[in-house]
């Protein structure tokens, strides 16, 4: 897909792999000016030199739960850059197995460790990047959720409330932003593979292939989706082609949420 975003600058969270190594790729592929933030130093500066060969693209950590270094991240930024037109909320985290739990049973801490990356940083980093988009009345803000905050899981309480509340956030941010000339809206991706689900969904282990079947018989098209498929998603909502698509989440699932796809 081509956009053109030439001289836009654009912040991405969360991208030193994933989704958004391949959103900041696709970004800096189409002219804009990139920058990541993480808190993975090593593969942060990895991807940055590793995108700086077909685009623009430098890495700046960022710890999007902290309120204070996401206000001196974005005016460093400003600083540097003079603007920002593009923001890509995507840096986020989920329970890992050893912790899922039901509700009765889901720890305290756990679930502010979530709900503080997931939905407390999308906040942060909203709330400091609207003020500069406000005063330049346009800007593109592009928040990355899940199926699982449109139709919820068992035992990743913290996460489906969060990411739940990211798309109403969307939907509000919208409302407040629109007469600033921002679009604000959300993707909410279904399974995808990653460097940290391709050994689940193409590994040899023969009960992690049955669980990824079970997965997959709920998808109808039959595949999880690649990284590239919430990239090429997120690229369209930053172009002048979606100017009128705001306070929208999208799903980007394969058919996973529109309903049954079994004989019965």
């Amino acid at each position: 897909m081509k956009v053109d975003l030439t001289d836009k600058v654009a912040i991405v969270t969360g991208a030193a792999g994933g989704i958004g190594k391949d959103t900041a790729r696709m970004l800096a592929a189409n002219g804009a000016k990139v920058v990541i933030g993480d808190v993975k130093d090593d593969e942060g500066v990895k991807t940055a030199e590793e995108i700086n060969r077909q685009g623009y693209c430098r890495y700046k950590r960022l710890d999007i739960s902290d309120a204070k270094a996401v206000e001196k991240f974005v005016d460093e930024v400003v600083a540097e850059y003079g603007r920002i037109d593009i923001l890509i909320n995507n840096a986020g985290t989920n329970t890992p197995g050893s912790k899922r739990k039901t509700v009765d049973e889901f720890s305290v801490e756990e679930w502010h460790r979530v709900v503080n990356v997931d939905l407390h940083g999308t906040f942060y980093c909203s709330r400091a990047v609207s003020r500069v988009m406000v005063k330049q009345k346009a800007g593109r803000i592009v928040n990355i959720g899940s199926v699982f905050g449109h139709v919820p899981a068992r035992l990743q309480i913290a996460f489906v409330a969060a990411k739940a509340g990211v798309h109403n956030f969307t939907k509000g941010m919208a409302l407040e932003l629109a007469p600033h000339g921002i679009n604000v809206n959300a993707i909410a991706p279904g399974s995808i593979v990653t460097e940290g689900t391709r050994e689940l969904f193409y590994g040899k282990d023969a009960s992690q292939g049955q669980f990824a079947q079970r997965m997959i018989s709920h998808i109808p098209l039959g595949r999880p989706g690649e990284t590239e498929d919430i990239a090429n998603a997120a690229l369209f909502l930053c172009g002048e082609e979606s100017r009128y698509i705001t306070g929208h989440v999208l799903l980007v699932d394969g058919g996973w949420t529109c309903g049954y796809t079994r004989d019965f």
